[in-house]
């Protein structure tokens, strides 16, 4: 089978994409709030002194750097297939993620760093009212835009915009441990506070990139479909009557995309087209599951499993 649709095979009109996709609205959004934190956490950064503060700043930055690059990329993998991507360019989300995962990761990294510095060198912050305002604001922001990501991710199943959900609930925590520190600092005068907050909250986010990571590599590794898609379709395939049997089923992502393959298996007496219209009709109630789907069916008249490679 080819995998295209059927002619009488009505698709889920949610898999059907707008001009602008809900994706793509969304990496812009992230985009404008992080500018927005940038700004406003690195003036509060300097005034004060707060290693925090700037450790969250630099964040900020490193998560516009990867709301504009998932924007790119979601731009990019919705490009329908062409005779160079045969099969699309969906998995540049995948890489993306790793992208974004590695960003996280460094972030993490540089957070410990200036958190140590401090603690070493010392320092005295200053302005901490102001700097308890931005940080409120900051946290006020973020939660929205956390929740908003995570409506986006739950409807497009995208793994671009679950990976900026991630990021950006990392941030949530970042924010309340900053502004604890900041509480601190300012109700018992020890600035240590201020980088032993700094330490944690650099722990974390490394930790955190490696979640993202493993999922992107495992997508780009083409890794199987989760237990409940892959029951979804052998309960399609097990309720067709006419299909002996079924093997090689073999599953995968790429971007918002699922593929499958398998070979049904006939009565050998049966006719061609009557076989192809059953495949056509498990085709088509694969396609309807949630998501989008390319299904490709190989018909045989025998069992074929197992057997070795033909040779020439």
């Amino acid at each position: 089978m080819s995998g295209n649709l059927p002619h009488n095979c009505l698709i889920n009109p949610e898999i059907q994409k707008p001009k602008m996709s809900i994706q793509r609205k969304a990496t812009v959004v992230s985009s404008l709030v992080a500018s927005v934190l940038i700004v406003v956490k690195f003036i509060a950064g300097i005034l004060s002194g707060s290693v925090a503060i700037l450790a969250s700043a630099i964040d900020s930055l490193l998560d516009l750097s990867a709301s504009v690059f998932n924007l790119y990329a979601i731009t990019k993998a919705e490009k329908p297939a062409d005779l160079k991507f045969n099969y699309g360019r969906g998995k540049i989300e995948s890489l993306a993620a790793v992208i974004e995962g590695s960003v996280i990761l460094v972030s993490g990294i540089f957070i410990l760093y200036q958190s140590l510095k401090k603690i070493l060198l010392g320092s005295e912050l200053a302005r901490i009212d102001l700097s308890l305002y931005v940080m409120i604001f900051s946290l006020v922001l973020t939660t929205a835009l956390v929740l908003y990501l995570s409506y986006v991710a739950k409807v497009s199943n995208n793994l671009v915009i679950k990976a900026d959900a991630l990021h950006y609930k990392t941030d949530i925590l970042s924010n309340v441990a900053v502004l604890g520190a900041l509480v601190l600092v300012k109700l018992t005068g020890f600035n240590i506070i201020d980088a032993l907050f700094g330490i944690a909250i650099g722990l974390y986010v490394g930790y955190s990139a490696f979640g993202l990571l493993k999922e992107g590599v495992l997508v780009l590794l083409d890794r199987a479909l989760d237990n409940d898609k892959q029951n979804a379709i052998k309960a399609i395939l097990d309720s067709a009557k006419e299909v002996k049997s079924y093997h090689d089923l073999k599953t995968r992502q790429s971007g918002d995309v699922y593929f499958v393959e398998v070979h049904l298996v006939f009565n050998p007496e049966i006719l061609l087209r009557e076989a192809h219209a059953v495949a056509d009709s498990i085709e088509c109630k694969i396609q309807n599951l949630q998501g989008n789907w390319i299904v490709i069916t190989h018909l045989d008249p025998y069992d074929d499993e197992g057997a070795q490679a033909c040779s020439i």
